[in-house]
């Protein structure tokens, strides 16, 4: 989920980077939320058994720029089922649930090799009234942080997780902090290596 559970579309590497600053990895459904990866959640009727209100979050696939692992990452989507479903607090907040079944295949563009992890999470973004957010996922989660964030954070720049994920997202889209309650299960850039 994170992360897309994301469903993501990055035209560039500046793109990335800075999405990775506001928190890549959570969602899309979300992108209408949050801005996140400007991603566009589509509203398909009675999918896959889904009751109403959930919608197909919509991916394209996507490059992570070598500035990450020191090559470039191509990221796809083989299997992408899932859904979201956005719900309003009575404080204002808005909610966005995020379930189902997402994988994605991270293949560096310079040697060919290639990994297919499972990040189906289940997660929920909070989008709150003064505009900063609060994601908690659990599961797998596939994650994408900048050097200075994978550092100061204890996470690999592009990676997959197991357990619970908290992030929470300042206003002006500043992770403020990241706490994992699980472990890494992937190192993306190790892995294709």
């Amino acid at each position: 989920m994170q992360a897309i559970c994301a469903a993501t579309q990055i035209r560039s590497g500046q793109d990335l980077e800075g999405i990775a600053m506001r928190r890549l990895g959570m969602i899309v459904a979300l992108g209408a939320l949050l801005g996140l990866f400007g991603g566009v959640v589509t509203a398909i009727p009675a999918l896959a058994g889904r009751r109403p209100g959930w919608e197909l979050v919509q991916a394209k696939p996507f490059t992570v720029p070598a500035s990450f692992c020191g090559f470039k990452i191509h990221v796809t989507f083989p299997v992408h089922k899932e859904y979201a479903k956005l719900l309003k607090a009575s404080d204002g907040s808005m909610i966005s649930l995020v379930s189902g079944s997402l994988r994605f295949t991270f293949t560096n563009l310079s040697t060919g090799k290639a990994v297919t992890e499972n990040v189906s999470g289940p997660g929920k973004i909070i989008t709150h009234t003064d505009g900063s957010a609060t994601f908690t996922s659990k599961g797998r989660n596939g994650n994408f942080l900048t050097p200075a964030q994978a550092k100061r954070f204890g996470l690999p720049m592009v990676g997959v997780t197991a357990g619970a994920l908290t992030t929470t997202v300042a206003a002006d889209g500043r992770e403020t902090s990241v706490t994992l309650k699980g472990h890494i299960l992937v190192d993306v850039c190790a892995a294709l290596t």
